[in-house]
């Protein structure tokens, strides 16, 4: 967890910030010292949140983007640069999805995916990255998902979109290591949010619980706290990673708890 003051003088910029985990990263990192650009599609949300956040004495601007278009990213960075004349932390959290069987999905769905996914994380760490080398400094982290390594059906197109953030983390941490950037990504597990609770049906929500070996749902300031930790001055040896903060979801195999019909059925084939 970052302590008051650890990114005082830093600008951190957090794409998709005007709720969820986005709005909870713009805060905390506001709560560390740094100012923030809370970027988002939705302006009046982002006007909102930029409130929100100066209410309680942090210092945050609104800037609109449209992560799929790259000259809105590219308008974004300058807005920064403008502002702040400078650009340390960028986080790439804006994403959004949608969702069906592989012989089903349409290719405006698969396009509407990859552009906010995979196409905004990269530009956006590519125009972002321009500022920080010239600076000599920089941290991006991206933002991925439990669903990367796994098959959960219907979600080809945002688990190959988070797949390619996980790789363009790993070749960018490369590339851009000698300009004193470091990249990296957090791939989240089920969280508690809004979005979270209105697109799960509560059979799902279940199914995804019982694989969680911790036993509970995450939160949005557990995730931060792993991007906070990653965008850290003191990280600067932590590149090219990706953090799983899941609970264990990923980690977990077959699902056979104590109690569980499964268990219960090994045991007594154990005993035979």
């Amino acid at each position: 967890m970052a302590s008051r003051g650890e990114f005082e003088g830093q600008v951190a910029v957090v794409t998709g910030a005007a709720r969820g985990i986005g709005l909870t990263l713009a805060e905390r990192f506001a709560g560390a010292g740094a100012a923030v650009v809370v970027a988002d599609r939705d302006a009046g949300g982002a006007e909102l949140a930029a409130a929100r956040i100066a209410e309680v004495g942090g210092s945050a601007v609104a800037i609109e983007v449209d992560v799929a278009e790259v000259a809105s990213i590219e308008a974004l960075v300058a807005a920064t640069l403008e502002r702040f004349g400078r650009l340390d932390v960028l986080v790439n959290n804006a994403g959004h999805a949608r969702f069906g069987f592989g012989l089903d999905l349409s290719e405006e769905d698969w396009d509407y995916t990859h552009s906010i996914c995979a196409k905004g994380s990269f530009f956006a760490s590519q125009h972002a990255g321009r500022a920080m080398a010239a600076a000599g400094y920089g941290r991006i982290v991206n933002l991925s998902s439990m669903t990367a390594p796994l098959g959960h059906a219907r979600y080809v197109a945002y688990s190959s979109a988070k797949g390619a953030i996980e790789a363009m983390t790993r070749v960018l941490a490369v590339e851009l290591a000698e300009y004193g950037i470091t990249v990296n990504a957090v791939a989240p597990g089920p969280v508690e949010t809004e979005f979270a609770k209105a697109a799960l049906t509560a059979e799902r929500r279940e199914l995804r619980l019982a694989r969680i070996p911790v036993g509970r749902f995450g939160t949005s300031d557990e995730v931060a706290d792993a991007v906070l930790f990653l965008a850290r001055p003191e990280a600067g040896w932590v590149t090219g990673t990706v953090l799983a903060v899941d609970g264990g979801y990923r980690a977990h195999g077959a699902t056979e708890l104590r109690g569980t019909p499964n268990q219960q059925a090994t045991e007594k084939e154990s005993k035979a």
